[in-house]
């Protein structure tokens, strides 16, 4: 690995639009040698999937390299003519996109597109195109893949259709795969099998990869190298043992303090970068983290720091670059401390239940809609007879694999969807035998967070328009009423009050998810559904959002049904925990018992696959493994049995029921629970 097979020297790229230009990428550097892993994180537009993009010349409208070399082995594909680039793409160096759904073309079957980069840069026949993309498919797991070759992308899960790009990005054995955020909407069983497999891959075909990514747990056990952007250049540059263990410039730093997994107590709130990284129409003058950065001096803000070469002294003796002024010292300035957090008044709970689900189940027919192909009583389980309390001003949160049932458990609850079966309580009242215009006034007290919170507002609306939209539906105040509320409400999550002027797409993810919770509380609910509210959000952006939930729970008393695939948040932020799989509610308790001693063992295998942000942390115990059964038809007898290590023959025939809680509420569904689930047993 002493020959490098990727060089970029001094890469600068403009992006020029009618109105401005963007400085994205202002002197990058960096280096790969052959089978070398290079992560490469950051926030959102510091220029991460913009470096990727321009080493294969897949730069966005407007976009062009204004400065610098991107040598591949040997051709600098900066310089390099189209007919160049296109036998490059797809060829010796493979692609994996953020959203495989918008990167693969719903025209055509899964088989054609995995087969066409064979057919374009090898000469292979159809025939025999046909037959490796089969093999690839194989390769990268995909269950059943003759069959996977004649479904189209709509037809597939999330993790599958994952596994088609990285099948497409391999099918040709590439010696450079660059992976731009792989594995971010996916839950912690697929991510972790979509990043094993990428592992193996690369040690079969002895691979170089370029992983992008704000999981910070995916960058620590997956690369050998790690380069921190920001702004547009590289803050930092290390081996990723060293820059874990002592980060050098003070941004990496903060990033690191803001993860949940570094709080050192629950009750605190998160560290967070204040701000917002700058627009880069301007260069900026001094260091571009100055204006955020607490230890930033008259100098930081006068002059650029440079990116030094210096060797780590530690492990290995390689390369620990770094450009900063006042850098860490890892002596007296530990990483946890960067941002001591403020004492924080505890939320009021009680014990008043104000949400109480009782057996609620809903099925999906098979056989209905216009293009139904089957016929009969076959259904899909969505929600199989889940009960739960949620009491005023906690937070209760959902975890489990995508598919269990959270998200529509979370619409039932809203009013969104109806149950096939079971009871809704809000406050006492049964919501399920509401008519619609007593299931308006509950949607008053019953607010949705999307995940998603700019597919949910209308782009062609102003956010003045989009907070208003409730309050004109609700019939609550007069214009001048409704603006003092719009006004009050930004100020409440953090907005400025000019935003009310601003389209949707003006603003960042951070920024629009909190507009996204001004809607939730336009009419002051008393229970906010959070459907994965920060899945999408690099880590000091999440923690900014985070500490604003709880922030509007102490002041507001508001209750939270906090859904998500995100343990470590789930951990951080929840009171009480409901872990469901394929329908079903498993385990249940404080969030200190089920994630300190789980119960179940999906539970402690959902912990098992999590990737910690530390890369010399050594596995204890054994990741999930297996596909989820269909939840059209799901296995008799315990539904986790088809992937449980300690099954046996009674999970195949008996359903295990809800065992009595413990003395602190803990309560498991299983037939052999890791630790005795009676009273004052060790779970509690």
């Amino acid at each position: 690995m002493t020959d490098k097979l990727l060089t970029i020297e001094d890469l600068h790229v403009e992006i020029a639009s009618r109105a401005r230009t963007v400085h994205a990428l202002d002197g990058v550097d960096l280096d790969l040698a052959p089978g070398e892993a290079l992560g490469i994180v950051g926030e959102s537009g510091c220029g991460k999937t913009m470096t990727a993009l321009s080493v294969l010349g897949l730069l966005p409208n407007g976009g062009r390299i204004t400065g610098g070399r991107v040598l591949f082995d040997g051709t600098d594909l900066a310089a390099a003519a189209q007919p160049v680039l296109r036998d490059v793409r797809g060829n010796t160096i493979g692609m994996v996109f953020q959203d495989p759904l918008t990167s693969l073309n719903p025209t055509m079957t899964i088989g054609a597109q995995v087969a066409e980069p064979l057919v374009l840069h090898t000469g292979a026949t159809k025939a025999e195109a046909w037959r490796k993309a089969e093999e690839t498919l194989r390769l990268v797991g995909m269950p059943q893949p003759g069959e996977r070759m004649k479904n189209y992308p709509h037809q597939l899960s999330g993790g599958m259709r994952q596994r088609v790009a990285i099948a497409m990005a391999l099918v040709c054995e590439p010696k450079l795969l660059i992976a731009d955020e792989p594995t971010t909407a996916l839950d912690v069983t697929t991510q972790h099998q979509i990043l094993e497999l990428i592992d193996e891959l690369r040690d079969r075909l002895g691979m170089a990869m370029i992983l992008v990514t704000h999981d910070l747990g995916v960058i620590a056990k997956r690369v050998d190298k790690v380069a921190v952007m920001y702004a547009g250049k590289v803050a930092e540059r290390a081996g990723v043992r060293p820059l874990f263990a002592a980060p050098r410039h003070r941004y990496t730093q903060a990033l690191f303090a803001a993860l949940p997994e570094r709080a050192a107590d629950e009750s605190q709130p998160l560290a967070t970068i204040p701000g917002l990284p700058p627009s880069l129409v301007v260069r900026p003058t001094g260091c571009r983290f100055a204006p955020r950065c607490a230890f930033a001096t008259d100098e930081c803000r006068a002059a650029e720091p440079e990116l030094t070469d210096a060797l780590d002294p530690g492990e290995g003796g390689g390369e620990h670059a770094f450009a900063c002024f006042h850098p860490v010292d890892p002596e007296t300035d530990p990483v946890a401390e960067v941002v001591p957090p403020a004492p924080e008044a505890a939320p009021v709970r009680t014990d008043e239940s104000l949400l109480t689900l009782r057996e609620v189940a809903k099925e999906y027919p098979l056989n209905s809609g216009p293009f139904a192909r089957r016929k009969g009583a076959a259904a899909v389980s969505a929600v199989a007879g889940v009960s739960l309390t949620v009491k005023r001003g906690e937070t209760f949160g959902i975890v489990g694999e995508s598919g269990c049932g959270k998200s529509t458990l979370g619409r039932m609850v809203v009013g969104l969807e109806a149950p096939t079966g079971g009871e809704i309580r809000f406050e006492g009242q049964d919501i399920t035998a509401l008519g619609r215009k007593e299931l308006r006034a509950h949607r008053r007290e019953v607010q949705l967070m999307f995940q998603d919170s700019y597919a949910s507002m209308d782009p062609r609306s102003r956010v003045g328009a989009i907070l208003r939209e409730p309050l004109v539906i609700q019939g609550i105040g007069d214009r001048a009423a409704q603006d003092a509320r719009i006004a009050e409400l930004l100020d409440e999550v953090g907005l400025p009050r000019g935003a009310v002027d601003r389209y949707p797409h003006e603003f960042s993810g951070g920024q629009r998810q909190r507009l996204g919770l001004a809607r939730a509380l336009a009419l002051s609910p008393a229970l906010v559904v959070a459907d994965e509210p920060v899945s999408a959000l690099d880590v000091s952006v999440q923690a900014q959002i985070l500490n604003l939930m709880r922030d509007l729970q102490r002041d507001k008393g508001l209750t939270y049904l906090f859904i998500s695939h995100d343990l470590a948040v789930v951990r951080y932020l929840a009171d009480t925990v409901g872990v469901m799989y394929l329908g079903k509610l498993v385990e249940t308790g404080p969030a200190e018992a089920v994630f300190g001693t789980p119960l179940h063992p999906y539970t402690r295998g959902l912990l098992d696959t999590v990737n910690e942000p530390d890369p010399t942390a050594e596995p204890t115990g054994t990741p999930l493994g297996g596909e989820t059964p269909s939840a059209a038809a799901p296995p008799s007898g315990c539904r986790f049995r088809t992937r449980c290590p300690i099954a046996q023959d009674i999970c195949a025939t008996t359903e295990p029921p809800p065992a009595e809680p413990t003395a602190a509420g803990h309560r498991v569904a299983c037939h052999f629970p890791l630790v005795p689930a009676g009273p004052g047993a060790a779970g509690a």
